[in-house]
Parts: C-alpha cells; structure tokens; sequence
C-alpha cells in the first residue's frame, strides 16, 4: 500500500486535493487498497506527500461523502465496502411529466391558497434517492441523530447556497430545520429573552413570523411600509416605544406583495437594528431566482439570521430547511435544534447530502422557474387590466381590488366560483386595517387550462362587482 503514497503522483495534476482523489479511487479499483484498510493519518499523508493537511481532509471528506471511505470516530478512515451503483450515475430523465397523481382531481376546483410546485422529474429523482438511502443508509437506521451524521447534509446546503449572498459560511454554520417555519420558530427561540419580549413584523407579513412569536408569548407589533419594504423612521419609533428585540422581514420577495426591498433600504434598516441591539431575522423562503441585494446577515453579520427551504424550489413534502446564525452564533442556534427535537431524522438528512448535490438538481429547478413563469404570465394575460402586482420568479400574485369589492366578500365569491384565494386579513395583525386585496398563489399542479379557467372566473368576478347596498 505505501507504494501509491509518492509526492510524483500527486505533483502535475491540477488541484492537489483532486490528485489525492483520484490516487485513492485508481488505488482501490486496482486493488493496492482493499476494503477494510486504514489510510495514513491526515497529518502523516500530508507530510508524507509535501501537501498541506487540509487538502487531505479536503480529498478525504470527498471519498467519505460519496461512499469510497467510511470514517470512524477515534479508529481513523477505511476503504469501505462497495456500494450499489449510485443513481446518478446515470443520469435521469427530467422531462415534465404529464400530471397525474399530483394533480388536483377536480379541474373546476383550483385552490390558490399556497404555491403547488410543477412536477418536472423531482419526484422521480427523490423516489430513487430515497431507495438508494432505504439500502444502504450512510448513517445508519438505529442511532439518533448527531452532528457528525449531518455534516454531509450540511456540505450539501452549502453547495446549494452558493451565490447567496450570506457573507462568510461554513458547514457548521448551517442549522437544519424541517422546513422554514420551523426555523423562524428555532431562531425566535435562540434569539428572545424576558417574561414578554416584542418581536417587529413587516404591517403586510408572513403569517407564520406572527404565530411563532405568540407561541413563545411574544408581543408583535406591526410596523408601517411603503412601497421599497419597512420606513426606516417607522422602524425606529416602533423599537424605542417598545424595546423590540427582533426585528421578521422578507426582503427578497415581501409576502404577500411579491415587493423587493432595496439595498440602500436594507442599509438603513441595518444601521437602526444596530444602533439599537435588534436582530434582524430573514425569511428567504419564497425566492426562486437569484438575489437582487445582499441578504441581512451580510449587511449586519452580527445581528443576522437567515432561513430558508427547498419547499418553492424542489418539494414542500420533505419538509427540508435551513436556518443560519449570524458569524459566531451558530453554537446557539444548533442547540436550540438539539434540545427541541435532537436534530433531522436520519434518513431525511441522508437523503439532503445526495439530493442537493445531485448533477440534475440544478436542471430541475430552473424547470420548475420556467414552469412557474408559464403560469405567472397567463395570469397577468387575463388579469392585466387590474391592479396586479407580480414577478416572473415568485410564484403568487398581489392583486389589489376594485371599487366595489372589500376583500372577504371578494374570496366568497371566488370560492362560490371555484377559486380558493387569501385575503389581505390573513396577513395583518389582529386589530389592523387590511388593504382590500388578496393574494393568488400559482397552483402549477393543475393544468395549465384549468389555471387559466379559473384566472378567467376571477376577471370575470372583478369586473362585475356586486350592486347590493346595505341598509
């Protein structure tokens, strides 16, 4: 076995860590390691070949993710035993599969409630993924969850983080969470303190920033908006008058407007929650593109958190999120994860590390975009005529009401029609004035006949208000 450890393999190859890489793999399909052999120590090799340690770790968590070493805590790294061939070795096919099983069984009926992803070949994926984890899962099936056995799912959401701009990140950084309420819900935990904290939500907001504060006794009080996201001068006053401690935004894609809040906005927002002790916790969830600015935890490191999900881009049903801790808080935020559940069932962050590194992942997501903006398009073809707010790479639509209309009797009369649609009240604080409007989310899980029927319905409705006056 010593006689593949030569510095002259390695020199000449490209990137060191990927000629460690391919040494091992030609040395285990040409039999120089055999399964159940040790390999030299990560400092031993490193000084053996002239290398820095870390590009032996480097290629060593390599062949350990994708199953050519198995690591042993205290033993040191073996050759593991050969695996069942891997389902990405070949690739699958992604073609948008006709609906069918996903799909809504009563065409007339078209909820528009929350987002229905298109099926473009995810499902397929996953099914064989969940196989290959079902055989031969990397972490067992009879242990509890630990950080080391999450550490490949965590490397996976870097990778599928790549380009958000987050600022420095590492795979300790990353919480997994099942699925982006419940990592708002993880940070207001890590985050809040005192018999009756105050929590600061955009005035139009996520209702689930609101019911995870109240869960945890929390007072929200809403603060005012234009058209760029939060007033910076309303922000201020709102945590002077109540001594807020966190401060829930959706900057990238405001629900339910589908708004954007600008960076110089999101600096000014910074500089308040600074000056005052807040922390800023963003809700990413929704996006489905790139990012148009840098995220809080780049703006305010010390005071941002961030969360996020698959559920827009690849499923809701695996309920897979992320939540991150500002730089140096991350300890916080993974206890909060250990002492609420213990951490990711075992299987599901088995399947995250594949999934989310899979050579199709990318593929499928930007089908799943093109698919959305279809949809997205033919709404503001039939509804364009009224005052319509929407974005290509958000998968609802804003729609504020006509003369004539108030938003509850407008979704009474959209669901005595077939269409199931949330009004602005569902969005606002208990005692606040709702505007009359109403959110429609993108139901890509019916056809895109019947999407475009019920569009038709509602224009058909909006145009015609009801003539009724109360006495």
């Amino acid at each position: 076995m010593d006689t593949i450890w030569q510095p002259e393999l390695i020199a000449g190859q490209g990137p060191k860590y990927r000629a460690v890489v391919a040494t091992i793999r030609d040395g285990i399909e040409k039999g120089a390691l055999q399964v159940g052999d040790k390999l030299p120590p990560v400092r031993d090799l490193a000084w053996k070949l002239s290398i820095t340690p870390g590009t032996v770790a480097r290629a060593y968590t390599i062949l350990t993710d994708e199953g050519a070493l198995q690591a042993e805590v205290g033993r040191g790294t073996f050759v593991a035993p050969p695996r069942a061939a891997r389902v990405f070795d070949a690739p699958i096919e992604i073609d948008v599969i006709p609906h069918s099983a996903e799909e809504d069984s009563d065409q007339y009926n078209v909820s528009l409630f929350s987002p229905h992803l298109p099926c473009v070949g995810q499902d397929k994926l996953i099914r064989h993924l969940m196989a290959e984890v079902a055989a031969n899962p990397p972490s067992g099936i009879m242990h509890y969850p630990s950080r080391d056995s999450a550490r490949p799912a965590r490397r996976a959401v870097l990778r599928w983080l790549e380009g958000t701009p987050l600022g420095p990140l590492g795979e300790k950084d990353i919480v997994l969470c099942h699925g982006g309420q419940n990592g708002i819900l993880m940070i207001l935990q890590s985050i809040l303190e005192g018999r009756k904290p105050t929590v600061l939500i955009e005035e139009l907001a996520y209702p689930g920033f609101r019911r995870a504060a109240e869960m945890l006794r929390a007072d929200v009080v809403p603060v005012p908006m234009d058209a760029e996201g939060i007033i910076p001068d309303a922000l201020e006053a709102a945590v002077r008058a109540h001594d807020a401690q966190v401060l829930c935004t959706s900057p990238e894609v405001h629900n339910p407007t589908g708004g954007f809040t600008p960076v110089a906005r999101r600096e000014e927002i910074a500089k308040i929650a600074r000056q005052y002790d807040v922390q800023i916790v963003e809700d990413d969830c929704y996006r489905m593109g790139v990012n148009r600015a840098p995220s809080y935890r780049m703006l305010a490191p010390e005071r941002g958190w961030y969360v996020s999900s698959i559920a827009k881009t690849v499923t809701p049903a695996l309920r897979l999120g992320f939540a991150i801790a500002p730089e140096g808080k991350w300890s916080v935020l993974r206890r909060t994860a250990e002492h609420s559940f213990f951490g990711l069932a075992t299987p599901l962050s088995d399947l995250a590390a594949l999934l989310l590194v899979h050579p199709q992942i990318d593929d499928l997501t930007r089908e799943t975009r093109r698919a959305f903006n279809k949809y997205v398009q033919s709404a503001v073809n039939i509804l364009g005529g009224h005052d319509l707010s929407w974005r290509e790479d958000v998968p609802f639509l804003w729609l504020r009401l006509p003369m004539g209309w108030r938003a509850g009797a407008f979704c009474q009369a959209a669901e005595a029609v077939g269409v199931q649609i949330r009004s602005a009240e569902e969005f606002v604080c208990r005692e606040a004035r709702a505007p009359h409007a109403v959110r429609m989310a993108v139901n890509a899980g019916v056809s895109i006949g019947s999407f475009e029927a019920a569009m038709t319905r509602l224009c058909q409705l909006l145009d015609n208000p009801p003539e009724q006056i109360s006495v």
